[in-house]
Formats: structure tokens, C-alpha cells, sequence
């Protein structure tokens, strides 16, 4: 069985809960395979719809549009990075200091370990394989439909963006409800983008990409809402991994304005401090 749900009048019917804002999947009428997974869904979306878009126009966007859309997307990646710690900083303002300073701190020691563990090497290696295939059916190399599938599906699944954007979908905010998913939101109109372009590369083929970001991402939020929400809720420690992940999604407007790299793969394991630290010096 497959349905989504979203928002409309609330009242109950059977095990169909109307009324949540969240999008749910599910595969099998058993409600503990329910799980809202909007921002992965929208992800999809984009690339779909993207594709679309790349099949239908004759002529690439213009500069000027290129311009508008980077701008736009890196003030809405810092808007909704800010407000993810912002929603996530509470108490006094002296509280709310410490809990910033525990959340920088994290993020500081993640970047460390990142690098210690080489974790943005490994994108790089993924992203120049990527880039190869790329590089290949631009030269009218052949398997180019192959190859553009598989660039596509690495540089999809592969963005830290999107990794941010699964984590903060599978944890709770302060309301209760899941589906944190504007990190994906803003990640779909990216992909979306990008799309325009590949599909002339490769063909429409490479659109269905969309369909193993969504089922990798789909996963990243399930393991984080059946497995680590119910820990970190238990012990009131969602909010510093949220706190930490729009702090890292931040620097992400920087590579999209093009103003700077940053080895935002190595940030990642301060998603794991996060919360250790904010036990550890309460």
C-alpha cells in the first residue's frame, strides 16, 4: 500500500491520522512502517521535476537566472540553518549562551575528527569519479545513459547538505512533530537545478537518480527517528544535534555563492558531539 498524507481538517479514521503536515510512506498497511519523510520526497521531487524542465527547454538558463537562483538558494540555506539553532537554543540567555558555545565547540571537534578521519577525501575521491563520467559523455564517450545515472546517484546521496537535511527530518522539534525538512527543501531546488543540466548530458535517464536519493535519504531519516529520537529524547539531547546541523549548513552558502570551499564533510561528526558534549557539561 502506498499513500501520503498532508495537511487537511483534523480527525481520525482507522490507523489514517489526518491533519499532520508531513508526507508518509509507506510500503505495508502495518503503521510501524509509517514514517514521514517529506524533505526526501521534495528532494525527488526536484529532480524529477528538473528533469523535466532540462528535456522541455531549448537553451540553458541564462546567467542572470543562474545568478538569481545561487543567491536566493545561500540566504535560504543561512535563513534555515540560523533558525534551526535558533529553535533549538532555549532557557536563560546565559543558558542559552552555554548551549551555543557546547554547539560551536562540537562542531569545532567534528571538524577535527573529520579530517582525522578523512571523511572529506572520501567525498572528493566520490565526486572526481562523478566528475570523470561527466567529463566522458561530454566527449561522447560511450555508456553515457550508465554513467550519467551513476554521477548523478553519487552526487545526489553524497551532498552534506543532504545528510544535514535526513538527520534534522528524523528528530522531533520543539513541537513534537517530525519533518524538520527545509535543509532537503532547499537541497531539491539545488538538485532540481543541476538536473536542467545533466539531462542534456545524459539523457532522461539520468532523472531516475531521484529514486535512489530518495530511498537513501528516506533511510538516513528512518534510522533517526526509530533509533536515535527515541535515545536523545529520553535524555532531552535532540536539540544540540539540530542546533549542530543548522550550524553546519551555514557555510554551505559559501560554496554556493561560489565564495569559498570548505570541507563541510568533515563537520559531520559533529553531530555525534553534539549531544555527547551537552551531556557531558550539563
Amino acid at each position: 500500500m502506498l499513500f501520503m498524507k498532508c495537511a487537511i481538517p483534523k480527525y481520525s479514521n482507522g490507523n489514517i491520522s489526518v491533519g499532520v503536515k508531513n508526507f508518509q510512506l509507506a510500503l505495508w498497511p502495518h503503521p510501524a512502517l509509517s514514517q514521514r519523510v517529506t524533505g526526501a520526497f521534495l528532494n525527488a521531487m526536484g529532480i524529477l521535476i528538473g528533469g523535466l524542465f532540462g528535456l522541455a527547454l531549448r537553451q540553458p538558463l541564462s546567467l542572470r537566472t543562474q545568478v538569481f537562483f545561487r543567491s536566493a538558494l545561500g540566504a535560504f540555506t543561512v535563513f534555515f540553518g540560523l533558525r534551526l539553532v535558533w529553535s533549538s537554543v532555549n532557557g536563560t540567555v546565559l543558558s542559552g549562551l552555554k548551549q551555543l558555545l557546547i554547539i560551536a565547540l562540537a562542531v569545532i571537534l567534528g571538524y577535527w575528527t573529520g579530517k582525522l578521519l578523512h571523511l572529506q577525501k572520501l567525498s572528493n575521491r566520490l565526486g572526481r569519479y562523478a566528475g570523470g563520467l561527466i567529463a566522458a559523455a561530454q566527449t561522447g564517450a560511450p555508456r553515457k545513459t550508465g554513467g550519467g545515472f551513476i554521477a548523478c546517484t553519487i552526487l545526489f546521496c553524497a551532498a552534506p547538505l543532504g545528510l544535514l537535511g535526513a538527520v534534522t527530518d528524523g528528530l522531533p522539534a520543539q513541537s513534537g512533530e517530525f519533518g524538520c525538512f527545509w535543509l532537503l527543501a532547499v537541497k531539491a531546488v539545488m538538485d532540481g537545478l543541476a538536473m536542467i543540466g545533466f539531462v542534456k548530458i545524459f539523457g532522461w535517464p539520468s532523472a531516475l537518480s531521484a529514486f535512489p536519493a530518495f530511498f537513501f535519504l528516506s533511510a538516513i531519516t528512518y534510522a533517526c527517528q526509530s533509533y536515535a529520537e527515541p535515545f536523545l529524547a529520553a535524555h532531552g539531547l535532540v536539540e544540540p544535534v539540530i542546533a549542530a546541523a543548522g550550524l553546519i549548513a551555514c557555510p554551505i552558502a559559501l560554496m554556493i555563492l561560489d565564495v569559498r570551499r570548505i570541507e563541510l564533510m568533515n563537520f559531520l561528526p559533529g553531530l555525534a558531539l553534539a549531544p555527547l558534549l551537552a551531556w557531558w557539561l550539563r
